[in-house]
């Protein structure tokens, strides 16, 4: 019997995966890669926690295993361009090296088939915190994996109870005023850089909320992260973008394989 793959587009953007770190949902990105077929993937920064193993080792087999799948896709033929961010900064060092088929780039701009333009960037470069404070950056990714662990337990605890996960993280995020301001700041500014390169608009990551929005002429399209959402933006063979949320897409999946092109049943 053949399988069809759930997602199927012509291009996906991946990012914040945090490979070397507790909080990655390294399991759940498996079963997504397993049910995409695209023509074009982007890895979009903060695919390996380089801050992270810094201060200790930590990749278990399904690490290596989400690694070992996005080569294969390379081998496959799928193009993979691997957009490096903040917390892997340190592979902007090899932009245009390729590597077993993935080429690095320091950001790149994406042709949609519709013919607009979009820059593809993690976005850290337009964050005042981590270009300015960078002690401050540190400082505030641990609160965000000591948060992360206490949501693990909490978590569990609601399985137990048939409960649905839930983001203490996302729930802060929406309602700290100071955390809305910010991520507002930064959507302008992805924005901003988007108008100021003349494309249609920008695809990033770096801030762990999935959103697509416009800001006049501009749209601004961020893929969320590995960790705890678990989304990703994928485009169409129209040319047009939509927000994967893993978690829901996979109960339809589990039900009956869907094929995105032709519907809405697996994006937000």
């Amino acid at each position: 019997m053949d399988h069809s793959p759930a997602v199927r587009c012509r291009t996906a953007f991946i990012s914040d995966i945090h490979l070397g770190t507790k909080g990655c949902q390294a399991e759940l990105l498996l079963e997504f890669i397993r049910e995409l077929e695209c023509d074009t993937l982007y890895l979009v920064g903060d695919i390996v926690d380089g801050w992270k193993m810094k201060s200790g080792w930590f990749w278990p087999q399904a690490h290596n295993d989400v690694v070992q799948k996005i080569l294969r896709l390379a081998r496959k033929g799928v193009k993979v361009v691997y957009v490096p961010g903040n917390h892997d900064d340190r592979i902007r060092d090899f932009c245009g090296v390729h590597f077993g088929g993935v080429v690095v780039a320091r950001d790149a701009i994406h042709e949609a088939a519709d013919g607009r333009r979009y820059l593809v960037t993690h976005g850290d470069e337009f964050d005042g915190v981590v270009q300015n404070a960078r002690w401050l950056a540190f400082l505030g990714d641990w609160s965000y994996r000591a948060l992360l662990a206490l949501n693990t337990h909490f978590n569990r605890a609601r399985r137990l109870l048939g409960l649905n996960y839930w983001s203490l993280s996302a729930f802060l995020k929406h309602k700290v005023k100071d955390a809305v301001a910010f991520i507002d700041q930064f959507e302008t500014a992805m924005a901003d850089e988007a108008r100021r390169r003349g494309v249609s608009g920008v695809i990033c990551g770096h801030i762990h909320k999935a959103e697509i929005r416009d800001f006049g002429d501009i749209r601004y399209l961020n893929d969320g992260d590995w960790v705890e959402s678990c989304t990703a933006i994928v485009e169409g063979f129209d040319g047009e973008f939509r927000i994967v949320d893993w978690l829901q897409a996979r109960k339809a999946f589990v039900a009956r394989p869907l094929q995105l092109v032709e519907g809405d049943a697996l994006a937000a």
